[in-house]
């Protein structure tokens, strides 16, 4: 049975999964990165995962996969290949699409994790059918992907849909990127963690405590809470006005509250925009199978530009 090879490789672990040309999921599995045994051994790890996965594949389905897709996080190169830096894995230009593919003896796609898992989300989950569609993750940072009639745009250099930083209060809170006032200051997951830590007095605390605190009527939450989605409203209307998707899909850990962030989010945005078209605000449908499913996506697109095999997802 033809397959390909996806591997979403996080912080501290990864997924992955041997997918069939109709986008089922037929073999699925998890390990820990290893980033505390250093760079050398997060490359070393994924390696020898894609080659266990592929001989999975011969011995299951009778040939080894066709293609493998690999979604990674930090700054990708995608055009070349090239993991060019991850703060959280300690590597920098990592050739990691040559690596596999000597490894694999297969094509082997390399993408950015948030703009695979946007992949995913737009063209199978929550944006499907949508021909334009911008995708945010609300994590310890905030990224985006920028979805256009089924692929995700990277950009001239690979930075496309860095709205974590949107500068939405000039001169306050240092982001680590070297500016004041980003967005993922405000209303990251560790951004509201941070902010409701403080207001309630527990250092444990954290975003879905708020949220939790938010749904209980907790005034002190609501204000952490409404601080954030304004900061996210002002953020999104912007990239709304830039942009004009169809369809805005939010996920990561923070859209886990549900309504507790999307009934205020979608108020705070209405009232936002002027002359700009509201498009569809939704949470994400995929979970933490995005970047998995979304690696798997890039690995039969590129088969179909490689091979002329004609395959639908």
């Amino acid at each position: 049975m033809r397959h390909v090879i996806a591997l979403d490789v996080g912080g501290t672990g990864m997924k992955a999964a041997l997918v069939g040309a109709d986008g089922t999921l037929l073999h699925r599995a998890r390990r820990a990165t290893g980033r505390e045994r250093g760079p050398d051994a997060v490359v070393a790890g994924i390696l020898d995962f894609a080659a266990d996965l592929r001989e999975h594949g011969a011995r299951e389905f009778g040939e080894p996969a066709a293609a493998a897709g690999v979604a990674v996080p930090g700054i990708v190169d995608e055009a070349n290949g090239v993991a060019a830096y991850a703060a959280n894995l300690g590597w920098r230009d990592v050739p990691l699409r040559e690596l596999l593919t000597v490894a694999l003896g297969v094509p082997v796609a390399l993408g950015h994790d948030v703009r695979t898992g946007g992949l995913a989300e737009g063209r199978i989950g929550a944006g499907r059918g949508a021909d334009r569609f911008l995708f945010v993750a609300l994590g310890t940072g905030i990224a985006g992907a920028i979805g256009v009639d089924g692929r995700v745009e990277a950009g001239a250099h690979g930075f496309a849909g860095e709205i974590g930083h949107i500068v939405v209060r000039p001169g306050q809170a240092l982001c680590p990127c070297g500016q004041r006032g980003c967005l993922e200051r405000f209303a990251s997951a560790a951004a509201v963690s941070e902010a409701w830590a403080a207001a309630c007095g527990d250092r444990e605390a954290d975003a879905a405590d708020c949220a939790k605190a938010v749904a209980s009527g907790d005034p002190n939450a609501v204000r952490v809470w409404q601080t954030a989605v304004d900061a996210l409203a002002d953020g999104l209307v912007t990239a709304l006005t830039l942009l004009d998707p169809r369809t805005l899909i939010i996920g990561g850990g923070l859209a886990e509250a549900g309504e507790t962030l999307f009934t205020p989010l979608r108020d705070a945005v209405r009232h936002r925009v002027t002359f700009q078209k509201l498009p569809q605000i939704t949470p994400a449908a995929l979970g933490d199978s995005a970047g998995c499913l979304g690696a798997g996506l890039l690995a039969w697109d590129l088969l179909n530009t490689t091979d002329g095999t004609e395959v639908r997802t």
